[in-house]
């Protein structure tokens, strides 16, 4: 679990452990972090812990917020990271390390075994004839016997999704998409999250001032849904988001 050691002037003041999805930070007393100073905002800024990810998020501040000596507005945190607000500093610890952001032009290098080549397609799991006529044409039964109860439909499994870089370096390199949630980018100039859920795959601008483009259109802040065939660029990077078939 991660959490926030606050301190001033080199003196640790308290701990917070990021139990909830949504911390915030500011001067007024309803703040998960409360720092009573004047150069802290009445609500300074908000970290977003999504599994083992955090971001943070400067709400407006009158007098911003550094990462390590380095004004953000948006930043994905990592193990170490010192947020600075005047005088006090939040140091970010992770028990996990933080997840591996996926730089597409010096991670997948360094680490070429969490690339793979397109997986070969699963076999599909075909039912019997007996099986089909079970669930849908029960046989009959003979008087006095109970009836022969429907076996339940097994749920669609969910399409694997895939990305697979089309320039740079890399380009042909391939990345299944398995885990909820998969980090990509350059951390301090352009970082995306790409979400696993039940209704699909979803990309979500986290930090830098360029936000990703999508089929040639520039995104806002939402989550915006991936379809097959997409193209993504980022950090100068594209890729082609699809469907292992």
């Amino acid at each position: 679990m991660a959490k926030l050691i606050l301190s001033l002037d080199g003196l640790v003041l308290k701990e917070y452990a990021l139990t909830k999805e949504r911390i915030t930070i500011g001067r007024k007393p309803h703040n998960d972090v409360q720092i009573d100073n004047l150069a802290v905002s009445g609500d300074h800024a908000v970290i977003v812990t999504i599994l083992n990810d955090s971001f943070l998020e400067d709400l407006g501040s009158t007098n911003g917020t550094l990462v390590n000596g380095q004004s953000v507005k948006k930043h994905f945190l990592q193990n170490n990271d010192v947020i600075e607000m005047g005088k006090y500093k939040l140091k970010y610890l992770s028990e996990q390390g933080g997840q591996a952001t996926v730089d597409f032009e010096k991670t997948m290098v360094l680490r070429p075994g969490a690339i793979q080549a397109a997986a070969p397609a699963a076999h599909s799991q075909a039912r019997s004839f007996a099986d089909t006529a079970v669930n849908h044409a029960p046989a009959a039964v003979p008087p006095g016997e109970p009836p022969v109860p429907r076996r339940p439909e097994a749920a669609p499994a969910q399409r694997i999704g895939m990305l697979q870089i089309l320039t740079g370096g890399n380009a042909g390199k391939e990345l299944e998409l398995t885990k909820p949630l998969t980090t990509m980018g350059k951390p301090g100039v352009q970082v995306a999250v790409i979400t696993r859920r039940p209704q699909g795959y979803f990309i979500t601008h986290v930090e830098g001032d360029q936000f990703p483009i999508l089929n040639g259109k520039t995104l806002d802040a939402q989550a915006h849904a991936l379809n097959d065939h997409d193209i993504v660029e980022l950090a100068g990077v594209k890729m082609e988001f699809f469907f292992r078939a």
